[in-house]
């Protein structure tokens, strides 16, 4: 079981990328999955989150430039990410708490299952 994420790169400012997460082991079915990311020198920060019946949260930095979204039929999880701005750096993970009918809490304690992270890097 595990969280397979991809679609990092380098970009320059205002440019756009879309971040996939696909589980393997398991069906998206009836969990929550988030984003979190690490910027250099910071903690892990939960970004988006998407619950079962399609509602996301954001966190306010990122409210109104990135979009999380899910495809059942695909079993994918993904992050569209546009207007990108050098503090958005970091690498970027995807995780679920593989608790069926989750909330997005995006506490990383809480989640169980983690992809390896993708690295974002958004030049000036």
């Amino acid at each position: 079981v595990q969280l397979q994420a991809s679609g990092g790169g380098l970009v320059q400012a205002g440019d756009s990328l879309r971040l996939s997460c696909a589980p393997s082991g398991f069906t998206l079915d009836d969990y929550a999955f988030s984003w979190f990311r690490r910027a250099p020198g910071k903690g892990r920060e939960g970004i988006s989150c998407i619950m079962s019946d399609g509602r996301t949260i954001y966190r306010n930095s990122v409210k109104g430039r990135f979009t999380i979204s899910r495809d059942d039929s695909k079993n994918t999880v993904s992050l569209q990410m546009d207007s990108l701005k050098p503090e958005d750096t970091a690498v970027y993970y995807c995780a679920t708490e593989h608790i069926p009918g989750g909330t997005c809490e995006m506490n990383p304690v809480e989640q169980n299952y983690w992809g390896r992270g993708t690295q974002v890097t958004v030049s000036s």
